[in-house]
């Protein structure tokens, strides 16, 4: 046949050729043509999604399990050679099942009569408003339509909310932001859609911070066995099962470890999973996830020390790390260079680094590997199924 072959994804989604050509919305095993025109391979599949290539929440819909976890691996083998780090191992990727993504960001609109509910389609600031997201949980996903009614009765025309749902242990965690609900209409409104859905709160956030509109009972998520009480805006794992795999490579790479320090702790993902046979640091800037994190281990009788600390401004220095036999490293997208020079300045001899930004981790990994740590294993994981964002778990050994 005469054409060019995809053979790779690039970052952004596009599929590559061995000339260098990106042809948007093939795949590898595609062949391209010269006008253009794609003959689809073993590997590209009808999307599952009606928005598909209108929504921007999803590039790799069209690919299978293949496809897709060959670009998880990719893009954390590329980001690597970019900092010349060659000797590591990359595991069989994981990649989080289909309808498991609890929690989501979606934007309402009301240009005029109706109410739009969806994501902003990709490059632009045209909301696309959904029938279905078949990323999510089924207990959000069915939220979206009477979502779509609620706001009817509380928005205003040419108004804007920002809509965040969380599935807590209760139900639904939902937060409206730049929404006005008062009045018994609203009232009405809002007991209603409480009352009939399985909602485990709900707050309006006008301009001055969430204020509970519905609770029943404090909204908690179970993080390694314990009920963790859940802030608005806190960090969460974006799937279960995602969750899952990187906690079980944490406590692989840990071993036995006895005292181990969580950088980057939040709600306590990790913390709180690895049993109560260890002594804990647990170090998190954002002060509500800090308290809840407190508040589960004194009430478990845990051995887990809860420190309010800003690791940008302030990193464990090398003398505070010899304490430890083990750190787990989990930091935002930016990556955490300040405190990774001072573990590569310490004797800790392990280290598990949990990332969702390949880039900034191999940056990071560069520091540490010069400082005389080795790269043991790294684990992608792909928790957002069918986008670009790629997450991992390595092991750092000295």
């Amino acid at each position: 046949m005469i054409g060019d072959t995809i053979i790779r994804i690039a970052a952004r989604g596009d599929g590559v050729t061995a000339n260098g050509r990106h042809i948007a919305g093939a795949v590898p095993g595609d062949v391209v043509a010269d006008d253009g025109g794609i003959t689809h391979g073993p590997h590209h599949i009808a999307p599952l999604c009606r928005h598909f290539g209108k929504c921007g929440g999803c590039q790799l819909q069209h690919g299978d399990d293949k496809v897709l976890g060959d670009f998880v691996r990719d893009r954390v083998a590329n980001a690597l050679a970019a900092q010349k780090i060659s000797a590591a191992e990359i595991l069989q990727p994981h990649l989080s099942p289909i309808g498991s993504r609890r929690r989501a960001s979606l934007r309402a609109l009301r240009p005029g009569r109706p109410v739009l509910i969806g994501y902003m389609a990709s490059g632009s600031h045209r909301l696309i408003d959904l029938g279905e997201c078949p990323v999510l949980h089924p207990a959000l996903s069915g939220l979206i339509a009477p979502l779509r009614s609620l706001l009817s009765r509380l928005m205003a025309p040419r108004s804007d909310v920002r809509i965040t749902m969380t599935l807590a242990d209760q139900g639904v965690d939902v937060l409206l932001s730049g929404v006005d609900a008062l009045g018994l209409d609203a009232h009405d409104a809002l007991m209603d859609f409480c009352g009939n859905h399985p909602i485990a709160r709900l707050a309006i956030d006008s301009g001055d911070g969430p204020e509970d509109r519905w609770a029943p009972e404090p909204a908690t998520v179970t993080l390694g066995g314990h009920a963790v009480p859940l802030p608005y805006g806190a960090f969460l794992q974006a799937t279960a099962d995602g969750e899952g795999a990187l906690v079980a490579a944490v406590r692989r790479i840990l071993g036995d470890a006895p005292r181990v320090a969580d950088l980057f702790a939040g709600l306590g993902t990790f913390a709180l999973s690895l049993g109560a046979a260890r002594e804990i640091l647990a170090a998190e800037a954002a002060r509500d996830a800090a308290l809840a994190l407190k508040m589960t281990a004194n009430r478990a009788l845990l051995p887990i020390r809860v420190e309010h600390r800003d690791l940008y401004r302030r990193p464990l220095t090398a003398k505070e790390l010899a304490d430890f036999d083990g750190v787990i490293l989990d930091p935002p997208r930016a990556g955490a260079e300040e405190q990774v020079r001072a573990l590569a300045a310490s004797t800790v001899p392990k280290i598990a680094y949990v990332s969702c930004n390949p880039a900034s981790f191999a940056r990071d990994a560069a520091i540490l590997t010069a400082g005389g740590y080795q790269i043991g294993d790294i684990l992608p994981v792909g928790q957002f199924r069918w986008s670009t964002h790629v997450e991992l778990v390595a092991a750092l050994y000295r």
